[in-house]
């Protein structure tokens, strides 16, 4: 990676109050994230925002009521990503947890039958029998499908996140903080955060008709569901404004004493975590890809499972399949990389010749596999990326990952608004967007992709930047300063974890486990020495005995070994610097 250049984050010169409080280098790092009382800071279940302020919750509640009072048959409709996944599981558990005594669910196989509430996933649920479908994590764009719905006699509640179209769907209600008209504050609030939400308001209206006291039922806890809410909302990669800070906190907190699903609990042990020690990074890059591997490669249901099941032992046994379809999955993503790696290298690219917009494909890509090739290309060169891979009937699917300052689903949008015929369908968020067109229309729509990319951005923003909390005084390169950092999150999107940066002196270095860098960092006016490590290194650089001297940028880490706990420096970003 080139990094162009490093940014340190500014810091008000207002002395708030919460810098008496806590260390003075976390009260910088509070300070830069525009914290300015210690109410921003507060991570209480009382001070989520109301659920009263979403639109729509009102008759998604009164349908939900009349579902649960009559036992009648619910199909909770998802999504096949970790949103959808923890979605499907926390409205499957709460609404049994609220007496709904007929309740299944149904996922969309990727491959058969695509994204949302579609007509066709439509006959499927029908074949069952029920009369409410409830879509979570999904259904905004789902318009056609709601009408199949309403035409076979079933009612349809949606319950989503992503961006609404033109066309809203007829639906007997719609919960989404980003639908026209909704004053939720908390727009970043992703699908299971929603459902969450939905089943907080229902639980009111039934404890209102003494529901649980006259069925013998105990009031249920739904904070017991938070530990999913948490998992959910850290893989959505959605912004961890106060709401959804709040949310993983208390999820987090849960999983660390022990109080999760058996499932999760057992994804996080076979992910090598311990569970006393977890952090939202933990659930985003450990626990996640393995719940995604399901939907990428065969059936999110295998990871529903998981997270439904009671008895460990089987939730061990379905946790142990997920990871080998992770494992499965990484060996396709790498083969993958390296053919758009190897393509990129024969057209003779280099950063001033490269498209504003890549549009990559290969006739043997895998479909699941293309949202994560694509997140790491555009990792590589700092561009929007799609990548596609054949669908059915001379289509072919793409995955979209977008960078900070263009917002894909709106680009694809133009795109479509331009060329009528181009797109067949898309929908997304401002960084990740799926789209499908016909395969004979790929060099159209990578010029019109590229056309239109460009109007958004300028040269310099391509260019790649880290921000950085500045330095550390060797002083602050603790362990207590260390535990105070991974105590103050949750850390995440728009909430950043902190990175730090600044010039060393290299006493050793060599790789361990094939690409990892482990080194021995010296501050030069301190003479402190520290152990590093970066993964994934560039053994193209690295070792090399003639590098004295190194810019790093860096997380504080807490290195665990044999019982033995010593300051790490995590290495995000190394270049040598000359003497």
């Amino acid at each position: 990676m080139k990094l162009v250049s490093i940014h340190r984050r500014e810091v008000p010169d207002e002395p708030f109050p919460i810098f008496n409080e806590v260390p003075l280098a976390l009260a910088r790092i509070y300070a830069s994230r525009g914290v300015q009382s210690k109410a921003q800071l507060g991570r209480n279940l009382k001070e989520l925002l109301p659920d009263t302020e979403m639109k729509g919750m009102a008759a998604a509640v009164t349908r939900l009521l009349q579902a649960v009072r009559g036992n009648e048959s619910i199909m909770i409709v998802g999504d096949f990503d970790c949103d959808g996944a923890t979605s499907t599981t926390v409205a499957v558990l709460g609404l049994r947890m609220m007496g709904a005594g007929n309740v299944d669910y149904l996922v969309p196989n990727r491959f058969e039958y695509g994204y949302g509430l579609s007509p066709e996933i439509v006959d499927v649920a029908f074949t069952q029998s029920p009369q409410l479908l409830v879509t979570v994590d999904n259904g905004i764009s789902s318009v056609e499908g709601v009408a199949r719905a309403n035409h076979l006699g079933m009612d349809v509640v949606v319950t989503d996140h992503h961006l609404a179209g033109r066309v809203i769907p007829d639906a007997v209600a719609i919960v989404n903080p980003n639908q026209p008209g909704c004053n939720f504050k908390a727009k970043s609030t992703c699908g299971v955060g929603v459902i969450f939400y939905v089943l907080i308001a229902l639980r009111r209206a039934l404890q209102a008709e003494n529901w649980f006291e006259e069925n013998n039922l105990p009031p249920p806890n739904l904070a017991s569901l938070l530990d999913l809410v948490a998992l959910g909302t850290v893989a959505d990669v959605v912004a961890l404004e106060h709401n959804n800070r709040t949310l993983v906190y208390q999820g987090l907190q849960r999983i660390r004493a022990g109080y999760a699903r058996p499932g999760l609990l057992a994804l996080i042990e076979i992910a090598g975590r311990r569970k006393e020690r977890l952090v939202a990074s933990d659930l985003g890059f450990a626990v996640a890809p393995r719940l995604n591997a399901a939907g990428r490669l065969e059936d999110m249901s295998i990871g529903i499972e998981c997270l439904l099941a009671d008895d460990p032992e089987y939730a061990h046994e379905l946790a142990q399949q997920l990871d080998q379809l992770n494992l499965d999955r990484r060996a396709i993503e790498q083969d993958m990389q390296q053919q758009a790696l190897s393509w990129l290298d024969e057209m003779h690219f280099d950063n001033d010749s490269l498209p504003f917009g890549l549009c990559l494909f290969e006739e043997g890509w895998h479909q699941g596999v293309v949202g994560i090739l694509a997140s790491r290309i555009k990792e590589r060169t700092h561009r929007p990326v799609i990548a596609f891979a054949p669908g059915d009937n001379g289509e072919i699917k793409g995955s979209a990952r977008s960078i900070p300052g263009l917002h894909i689903r709106d680009v694809l949008d133009q795109i479509a608004t331009r060329n009528p015929s181009l797109i067949s369908k898309f929908g997304g968020h401002a960084m990740a967007a799926g789209l499908t067109l016909a395969a004979n229309g790929l060099e159209d729509f990578r010029q019109a992709f590229d056309d239109v990319v460009r109007e958004h951005l300028n040269k310099e923003d391509l260019d790649q930047h880290l921000e950085t909390d500045g330095p550390l005084q060797s002083t602050e390169m603790t362990l207590a300063l260390a535990e105070n950092i991974r105590e103050a999150g949750p850390w995440g999107h728009q909430f950043p974890e902190p990175l730090f940066d600044g010039v060393f002196r290299v006493l050793q270095q060599r790789i361990v486990g094939q690409r990892h860098l482990k080194i021995v960092l010296m501050e030069p006016l301190s003479g402190l020495a520290i152990d590093a490590i970066q993964f994934n290194t560039d053994l193209a650089v690295w070792p090399s005995e003639s590098i004295n001297s190194v810019r790093a940028v860096y997380k504080l880490d807490v290195n665990e070994f044999r019982g033995q706990q010593s300051v790490q420096l995590m290495i995000e970003y190394l270049e040598p610097v000359t003497d």
